[in-house]
């Protein structure tokens, strides 16, 4: 978002801290994104904010479980090709099913396959536990080298050339569109 012109923040509120730690990487001459620690408690949006990125862990316990499910108009939840993982992933479907706007299909939840291998048995597992939860993948991020190269720098896809992005770009076009159309 921050790459398109949006004034962006990202607000961690994970125990990891990998969200800030990957803006503390961040390059003064990337586009900026505001950096937002609510690890201990839910703060303000700073001013002018047009698109929040909420990172939290899956394992976030109520209260600020339900505020953050309340401030966010889509839950992306990236599941990766794992047993642990899909365990994991079901646990928090379980408990976000509870809260009103989830169940009435108010508040979108999508799944993203991450570090995927486009048609491997994997890809079909995972589509197979989705629809078991009554969900879809929205989209697919395949396992590509770029991530780790940007993630070490503080950087995201958009963030390189067109050269540099090109075979990932399509994975996260797919996702973005999702977001943008349902908010």
């Amino acid at each position: 978002f921050a790459s398109a012109g949006f004034q962006t923040a990202l607000a961690d509120a994970d125990r990891q801290r990998s969200s800030l730690t990957w803006l503390k990487r961040r390059p003064k001459a990337a586009a900026p994104i505001a950096a937002v620690d609510w690890r201990k408690s839910i703060g303000k949006v700073p001013r002018g904010i047009e698109r929040l990125v909420i990172d939290s862990g899956a394992g976030l316990r109520s209260p600020r479980f339900r505020e953050l499910v309340a401030m966010a108009q889509t839950i992306v939840m990236p599941v990766l090709p794992s047993s642990f993982d899909h365990d994991a992933t079901a646990r928090f479907v379980r408990r976000i099913e509870d809260i009103k706007p989830v169940r009435k299909g108010k508040k979108p939840v999508v799944l993203v396959a991450n570090r995927m291998r486009p048609a491997s048995r994997a890809e079909a597992q995972l589509e197979d536990f989705a629809a078991g939860l009554g969900l879809q993948l929205a989209a697919r991020l395949r396992d590509l080298a770029v991530y780790a190269d940007v993630a070490g720098q503080g950087l995201g896809i958009f963030d390189l050339t067109p050269a540099r992005r090109a075979n990932a770009v399509g994975d996260w076009i797919v996702l973005i569109r999702l977001i943008e159309d349902r908010n």
